[in-house]
């Protein structure tokens, strides 16, 4: 079964501290990293021209993985914070799967 690569955009809620925010995310992504067996990759980008933007590069094991992912303590813990907001996400796939999925 193929990865499961995510991209997902947030931004600073109202009423958010930037800089706690920050320093959320990253022990969010520290954690995640490091205690998720099914996380692969998860790193944090800020926007340089919005700096309330962020986007968030995930790759999952699979989609359970992922589910497991939003029952984690630390991941519910960075929700509860209320630090951002959802703008989208996407599930990817890896342009070569893509290719190799259509029919001759």
């Amino acid at each position: 079964m193929p990865k499961l690569w995510v991209s997902a955009g947030i931004e600073l809620a109202e009423g958010s501290d930037l800089e706690a925010t920050k320093a959320a995310l990253a022990q969010l992504a520290k954690e995640t990293e490091s205690k998720e067996r099914g996380c692969l990759k998860f790193e944090v980008r800020q926007n340089r021209e919005e700096p309330n933007l962020f986007v968030l590069w995930e790759c999952w094991a699979d989609d359970r993985a992922l589910s497991w992912h939003f029952e984690m303590p630390h991941t519910k813990a960075y929700l509860a914070g209320n630090y951002t907001s959802l703008r989208y996400i996407e599930k990817l796939s890896p342009l070569e799967a893509l290719i190799q999925a259509e029919p001759a």
